[in-house]
């Protein structure tokens, strides 16, 4: 099993439906990341879109939260404690594990934005632990 343990950047972010067709980047254009998983079972991320202006009427796309986690190799899941985003405290934040190379790839589950399912895609580079 891949350890995690370590501070991780972001590296790139992708989306798509269902038949594969691709859809607009979570975080932006310009995503920027920092998630760190601790060998004790904390771990904290913070994204956002990283432009430094905004097209007028976009909200600057932002997520943060801190918990215990448990990784078996193939699946993270995340007991949110602290978070940015209120419906999230409390949950179980599950997300898929592989690897490419010396990159982190996690896959949370599907959700949809406008009505339409989406599947994002978020790949890690490690730059510090373990």
């Amino acid at each position: 099993m891949r350890d995690i343990v370590g501070t991780w950047r972001l590296v790139t972010t992708a989306a798509h439906d269902r038949d594969g067709n691709p859809l607009p980047k979570p975080y932006g254009p310009a995503p920027i990341g920092t998630a760190t998983f601790t060998a004790g079972g904390r771990m904290i991320a913070a994204l956002c879109d990283g432009r430094p202006e905004l097209p007028d009427g976009t909200a600057r796309e932002y997520v943060s939260y801190i918990g215990s986690y448990a990784y078996d190799g193939e699946t993270l899941t995340t007991r949110v404690d602290g978070t940015s985003d209120a419906p999230r405290l409390g949950t179980d934040q599950v997300r898929k594990v592989a690897f490419d190379g010396e990159l982190m790839v996690l896959r949370p589950p599907e959700d949809s934005v406008g009505g339409v399912p989406r599947q994002r895609i978020l790949t890690w580079e490690r730059i510090g632990g373990a």
